[in-house]
């Protein structure tokens, strides 16, 4: 198993450093994090990936924002997001950051193209009309718009909420098993996407993921065990990722 250690002078989109996280006292105190040294290349697809209980669904959560971290620094576009009360993280995840999820969270009672556009709406913002547009079109959605979700495959639900992710260009996205509820043909097609929004739209993408074969999408994987980093692969393949992950007991 080759593991190469990820580099840390680049230009970042996302950072941490010293990340902690423990949750419980005493005897029952876990350590989820342990002092995480992290960063993230603007414009690049990375996966994290680790056996259960490593730690890596908490990073995720940690870095965007979703859950306070115990200690340590995390910059989102080079803003500090560990001293922002309730208020300008709201802000933060609204304007800086998406979100694609294994369950779709679309709005039933909404069109595609409504759905898409419900967070910049949310923010009193009109959404740009050549960039809507690019979006629809790299992401093959213009003929689903006024289609609600019940009308759409499960491929077509996650398109929309990859476009929902992309269309206030946030700094980063992040993606929570986001193929997790799909068939590998669906699956495929959407990981496909997300890396098109990184080659054709400059889109900074973190993926979490337990499948080696999503993972080969990826420009890189982060590997974790134990709350820790302990490596990274380059350009991944299912052999690689596969070594590397039962090398760490996965």
């Amino acid at each position: 198993m080759t593991i190469t250690q990820h580099p840390s002078t680049r230009t970042l989109a996302v950072a941490a450093a010293g990340l902690t996280k423990t949750y419980g006292s005493g005897g029952t105190r876990v350590e989820a994090l342990r002092g995480v040294d992290v960063g993230f290349e603007a414009g690049r697809f990375t996966a994290i990936m680790g056996p259960s209980g490593s730690g890596k669904s908490t990073l995720m959560h940690c870095l965007a924002g979703l859950d306070t971290a115990t200690a340590g620094s995390i910059r989102v576009g080079g803003r500090e997001i560990t001293t922002l009360d309730d208020n300008e993280l709201t802000r933060l995840r609204r304007d800086q950051i998406g979100f694609v999820f294994q369950s779709f969270n679309l709005v039933p009672t909404l069109t595609a193209e409504q759905n898409i556009v419900l967070p910049l709406q949310l923010a009193g913002r009109t959404p740009e009309a050549a960039w809507m547009g690019h979006v629809v079109d790299v992401l093959g959605l213009g003929d689903r718009l006024r289609h609600k979700p019940h009308e759409l495959s499960g491929g077509q639900q996650q398109r929309v909420a990859v476009a929902r992710a992309l269309l206030t260009r946030p700094d980063v996205v992040f993606g929570d098993e986001p193929t997790g509820n799909l068939d590998s043909r669906t699956g495929a097609e959407v990981l496909s996407l997300l890396r098109r929004s990184c080659r054709e739209m400059g889109q900074t993408i973190i993926m979490v993921t337990h499948d080696p074969v999503a993972a080969t999408y990826a420009d890189e994987v982060l590997l974790m065990s134990d709350g820790a980093l302990v490596g990274a692969l380059t350009d991944p393949t299912v052999e690689s990722v596969a070594a590397a992950l039962t090398g760490l007991g996965a």
